[in-house]
């Protein structure tokens, strides 16, 4: 498949199949996150990789909306950073997210990104604090992310070429 039609057919999957996903698929997904390019060549992201059903039922209450699903998917892999390390953090976790989300697109699984920096629960408790309990995670860590990966038990249309923003796009000047 060209780039071109693998950014067209890469859509968010909330629904999976109970289907496991083979291992080698698991390492070409970890490794295209860990080649993304990131701020001064510092790599400094770190990725668990979750697929414990009662760990990922845990993830999946780490917030109060957008990520039950979670608990449905045969896998998940959390992008972490620290801080205090590495002021791209954040950005350095979005490229090698989406870098794994492609990949994982390529191998005909789906994947939906589920947003865990600056959420939390309805106590005030944060996300990380949650997913910081669950998975044994360093308290200078802080989560950018959780993607939910599997086998694709729904059918999502390509992007539609006609209702892209090229209004959006501006050369030279505003």
């Amino acid at each position: 498949m060209q780039f071109k039609d693998l950014v067209q057919m890469r859509r968010s999957h909330r629904k999976f199949t109970d289907e496991e996903i083979d291992g080698d698929d698991v390492k070409m997904i970890l490794r295209a996150g860990l080649m993304a390019p990131t701020s001064k060549g510092q790599r400094a992201w770190q990725f668990v990789v979750v697929d414990d059903k009662m760990d990922l039922e845990k993830l999946s209450d780490a917030k109060d909306l957008g990520g039950q699903f979670l608990k449905d998917a045969p896998l998940a892999i959390v992008v972490l950073g620290d801080p205090m390390q590495n002021d791209c953090w954040v950005e350095d976790g979005a490229i090698a997210a989406i870098s794994m989300q492609y990949q994982a697109e390529d191998l005909g699984l789906g994947s939906c990104w589920i947003q865990m920096r600056g959420r939390g629960l309805s106590d005030a408790t944060a996300a990380d604090t949650v997913i910081r309990g669950v998975l044994d995670i360093p308290d200078n860590m802080s989560c950018l992310c959780v993607l939910a990966i599997g086998h694709k038990a729904d059918e999502r249309k390509p992007q539609n070429e006609d209702k892209l923003k090229w209004e959006n796009v501006h050369v030279d000047k505003w």
